[in-house]
Formats: C-alpha cells, structure tokens, sequence
C-alpha cells in the first residue's frame, strides 16, 4: 500500500521578494512593489515531482545543495505547501528536520516530548510508555527538565531524533540535521532508522552521507535542480550520481598541501597522490573489477636506509579496510636518497561501490613514522565495469572488497 505519493509537485519561490514584517515594512514595500517586480526572479526548488513510497520502504533521497530535497521533505511533513500539485500521506508523520522545528523554547526536554506525542494524537499512557527509553536513547536525563532553549545543537538533535523515532510513526522523514551528532551518536541513529523499517513503518531519508544511503535504504532518489533524474536500487543511483551530478569531485591525483594533518619524523614529506590504470591515466573514479595503481610522490630530506611505504584504503569514515606495504615484496629494503622520490604500487584488489580514501606513510624498518597522511586522496568504486555491462549484483552492498576466492564441495564420506 502506498504511503507517500506526489503528483506533478512544484514549489516555486521568488528571489528578491522580503518576507512579511511589520505593517510599517509592508506599506514600505508596496511602495516599492513595482521596482520590486522588476527585480524579482522565480526560482522553482521542485517542479513535477511525481513519486511514491510504499508502506515499509526505506527511501534515500540524495543530491546536490539546492536539488529540493529539504523542501520535498517539508511539503511532505506539512511544513511547506507546494505551488502546484500535490502530496497525499498516507499514516502518522514523525519529522526530523531544521533544528527547532517542532519543539517550544521554553519548554523542557520532558513536556516537550509530551507536547510532541500530542500532536502526533497520542494519549498520554502510550508517550509514558515511550518516555524513559526516549530518555535513555537522546542520553541527556540530567538536563530533562531544562528549557530546550538552553541545549546545545547536539543535544536538541539528540532528543529531537529520539522523540521522532520512538512516538511510533507510520512513517518517519530525516534530513541531514543527523550531521549535528556525533559518530556514535550517529551509528545509534542508523540503527534504529534500520529498526524502524525493519518493522513494517516507512522511512524518507534525505543524507550526503551516501554509504549510509546504501547500508540503510532500499531504494535511492536522485533529485536535480528540483527534478527527479533517477530512482532505484541505491548503489546504481548513488554512482550515476557520482558520475554526473558530481563530475569533477574526484580528479584521481591529490597534491598534498604544506600544511596538511600529518605526523611523523619529517625526514621526507609526503607530496603527491594518484590513482592510475596501468598505463599511468588517472582515474577520477574506479570501476568494477579494474585493477589499480597507487603512485606517490616525497621529497626526501635525509637519506633513508630502511625506508618502508604504506598505502591504505580507508572508508571515509577512517575504517581501514586494505593496507600494503613495501616491505611485503621480496628483496632488500627501499633506500630514499635525498630529492624527489616517486614509488607506485599495483593493487589486485576488488573494490565494491563505495566512497573511499587513500592514506599514505613513509616508515623506517624500525617502525619509526616518517610521514604519515590520512584521506590523502578520495575516490569512488562505481556499480560498472569499464567495458560491458557487468555490475555487481545486489542491491544492498555488504562490505567493501571482493577478493578472488576458490570454492569447492567438500566430500561429506
């Protein structure tokens, strides 16, 4: 059964137009209204919009800053009426949206939560049901019975994501005010956004974070200049995404700055990153099985003896998840002369669709950190092989590599 369904939906705003004042403003703006109009420009967030979520579906919808997402989640929620056509909702709504919508000031965390499941036309012995592991969830019961006023952003979203998740609604609507929030803060937001739908309820869900689109969602929604340009499986949407809506975010070759996060001795400085094919072209982006150069650049301050170079794959979360070093290979180890040193590693690795990044160090033998730069380079693992029609064949990706195997039945006799 649908939930959420929009027809033809448009949101159109002027530019330039003030918004409503005191009586004083608007009589000195209909003074002006006819430079005003002259001035003025339209500016349309959303047009057309036609799409539907079924109940128990668990919806990403992603793009670029000004896409219309934000705005697609208000007129879904009832916070913004649309220009042209219309959203029809099927089930109770709980929303997370801009920080403040939806709580009083002046309130305290606990009548606020109260307040909350009110509106959401809860009786007070099913909010009390819900009140201590609200509580518990948003981890600010000392400061409860403090006006909500007085919280820090983190701990409003903590509580506001709390109340939106555990009042049971049929459907729950997210933007990206998540980012507000720590990490384990925002792996306990996931979970239970994975618990919600795993429930039967349905979840729109509005993130930059695309592994967090693929890992919690059934399905993705690519919107561009207020148009929907692509729906379906997340890991196809979130490349095609990469692919065009952001063309120039990854160039495959990083030149580290100077003042670049990094740690280590300083005998050699790590300068340049890149990802290459095999006859030495950078790639903005990896695909499918293809097989990858690491290549990368120091200046050497000092000769070094025992030098040993690191490269690891980290998600961008800094989970590291491939590491290779020189001193795998067989024969003596590296010596760094004094001067420019450029070094390239082959890596046989698979990786499966994802954002990632490139760390890199220079060690002595000793274990001694010479140079070491995390996120040196990012990159993107895309849903295609470079030639053909080869994909990955699931909808969900669970993990990051896919290394080669060797399978065989084993003789039960």
């Amino acid at each position: 059964m649908t939930a959420i369904r929009t027809e033809g939906l448009g949101k159109r705003y002027v530019l330039g137009a003030l918004p409503h004042g005191l009586l004083s403003e608007r009589l000195g703006r209909a003074l002006r209204a006819k430079r005003e109009r002259r001035s003025s420009e339209e500016f349309w967030a959303l047009r057309n919009v036609d799409m539907s979520v079924e109940e128990g579906e668990a919806v990403g919808i992603i793009g670029r800053n000004g896409a219309g997402k934000s705005t697609l989640l208000k007129i879904i929620s009832r916070i913004t009426l649309p220009t042209e056509g219309r959203a029809l909702v099927r089930g109770r709504v709980g929303t997370l949206l801009e920080v403040g919508t939806g709580f009083h000031p002046e309130l305290t965390g606990r009548e606020n939560i109260f307040l909350n499941g009110a509106v959401l036309g809860m009786k007070r012995r099913e909010i009390m049901r819900k009140y201590e592991e609200i509580v518990d969830f948003a981890g600010i019961e000392r400061f409860i019975e403090t006006p909500v006023k007085r919280y820090s952003s983190g701990m409003y979203v903590r509580l506001a994501f709390a109340v939106a998740a555990h009042l049971e609604p049929e459907i729950l609507l997210v933007d990206e005010v998540l980012a507000v929030g720590d990490a384990e803060f925002q792996r306990k937001c996931l979970g239970k956004m994975r618990d919600v739908a795993g429930h039967g309820r349905t979840v729109v869900f509005v993130s930059h974070d695309l592994g967090a689109i693929r890992r919690l969602c059934s399905r993705a929604v690519l919107l561009e200049r207020g148009d929907v340009v692509a729906d379906g499986p997340p890991t196809d949407v979130v490349s095609s995404y990469l692919q065009t809506a952001l063309p120039g975010q990854a160039t495959g070759r990083s030149v580290v700055a100077e003042d670049a996060p990094r740690n280590g001795t300083g005998e050699a400085r790590l300068r340049e990153v890149a990802l290459t094919d095999g006859n030495g072209s950078t790639l903005g982006m990896l695909h499918l099985n293809q097989r990858f150069r690491v290549v990368t650049s120091f200046d050497v301050d000092a000769r070094i003896d025992d030098a040993v170079v690191e490269v690891g794959i980290s998600t961008f979360g800094g989970d590291r998840i491939v590491t290779v070093q020189s001193s795998d290979r067989e024969g003596p180890l590296l010596t760094f002369e004094p001067g420019r040193r450029e070094l390239s590693v082959e890596l046989d690795t698979s990786m499966l669709p994802g954002e990632f990044a490139l760390d890199v160090a220079l060690h002595h033998r000793t274990g001694i950190t010479v140079d070491h730069v995390q996120d040196a380079l990012r990159f993107t693992a895309v849903n295609a092989a470079e030639h053909g029609g080869d994909h990955y064949p699931w909808n969900v990706v669970r993990g990051y590599v896919r290394p080669n195997a060797v399978w065989s039945e084993v003789d039960a006799g």
